[in-house]
């Protein structure tokens, strides 16, 4: 890629190509349902749908009759048009439980599963899939619209208490718990980890986001930097003194490194001097979290969490939070942060006496 495009740029192109190979893996008809879908969908729904279909065809092929052993090229929309409610379901209870062939390791077997949440989400694919076509009356029946969502159940939010947020910074400071092959590369990374937490617990960004900051980002004089929300929005995040602290602290340091060609205007730098990966930061997040709570898994997202709780409970205004969040309807903030409501009606209930003790 050229040196001279952004982050957010470069990104956009790979996501487009990483699409279209993923398109040309799928049967023909599947182009045109997602040129068709591409005006109302982000590109992270039209990955996620592309590897969602390849997975629904694969299980046909290997475990429906009608579809046995056929090449998935050969695939045909009268094929899909073929299929009943029932093989559909056969497909969800499928995802219970799969065993598949290590391709790294031919003799090995590799065991997944999916919980009720991620079985919704293939379904909704399928859904949407077979919508597109019925709609513009390319098949007669819709077999998925007869299958029923599978129901999930609200799971409670996780997130780091305030004493276990304190322990996490001091720790990173401290070195405390890390072993001495961690001791040996933390010393050049900590300043740099400590302002990666900072800005999670700080600020409540995305580990997407974090990792597309670029310095040219930052401006100290209104403490905020700009980034790139979820659909392409630029919005400005603004940051305590605490994280100002961290940050520049961490950009003193940043200013000894040279950046790999490319990546000189990247904020936050991996050890191989370019810019740090998504997968890296959830594994240092995990690296420090697990040595504070044994119980909790604790992902950036985890962390996201706790900075919207922590900003609900000073202010009590969950349009607030949705906004800083970034979430798009604020009942998805709501639901995520209910249960401190909940927390709070049942103090009141113990505050009231009706006899004297």
């Amino acid at each position: 890629m050229p040196s001279n495009i952004t982050f957010q740029e470069e990104l956009k192109q790979e996501q487009i190509l990483k699409l279209r190979r993923l398109i040309d893996s799928l049967p023909k008809f599947c182009r045109e349902f997602f040129i068709g879908i591409e005006p109302t969908t982000s590109m992270r729904t039209r990955i996620a749908y592309a590897y969602d279909l390849n997975m629904f065809f694969q299980y046909l092929i290997e475990n429906n009759e009608h579809f046995r052993d056929k090449p998935l090229s050969s695939i045909t929309l009268a094929d899909m048009e073929a299929l009943e409610a029932s093989d559909i379901e056969a497909y969800l209870e499928y995802l219970n439980f799969y065993v598949k062939v290590d391709e790294d390791n031919p003799d090995e077997y590799l065991e997944f599963s999916n919980n009720n949440k991620a079985k919704a989400r293939k379904l909704s694919t399928i859904r949407s899939f077979y919508k597109y076509f019925y709609n513009r009356k390319k098949i007669k029946v819709n077999p998925a619209s007869f299958v029923d969502m599978p129901k999930i159940h609200d799971q409670p939010i996780t997130r780091l208490e305030v004493d276990e947020v304190a322990r996490l910074l001091d720790m990173v400071e401290s070195g405390e718990k890390l072993t001495k092959t961690q001791l040996r590369y933390q010393k050049y990374t900590k300043t740099r980890d400590l302002c990666i937490l900072s800005l999670f617990l700080g600020t409540g960004i995305r580990v997407s986001e974090l990792v597309g900051i670029d310095i040219s980002d930052i401006d100290f004089n209104v403490n905020g930097f700009k980034i790139t929300r979820k659909g392409g929005n630029q919005v400005v995040l603004y940051f305590g003194d605490e994280v100002e602290n961290a940050i520049k602290d961490y950009l003193d340091e940043r200013k000894l490194i040279t950046p790999l060609s490319g990546h000189e205007d990247a904020l936050f730098l991996s050890l191989q001097r370019k810019r740090i990966s998504v997968r890296a930061v959830q594994a240092l997040v995990k690296k420090y979290t697990q040595m504070v709570t044994s119980i909790k898994n604790i992902s950036p997202h985890k962390l996201r969490s706790t900075y919207g709780t922590n900003l609900y409970r000073e202010t009590g205004d969950i349009y607030l939070v949705a906004d800083v969040l970034g979430h798009k309807d604020v009942n998805t903030t709501k639901k995520h942060y209910a249960a401190i409501d909940d927390d709070k009606r049942r103090m009141a209930a113990k505050v009231v006496k009706l006899r004297e003790d």
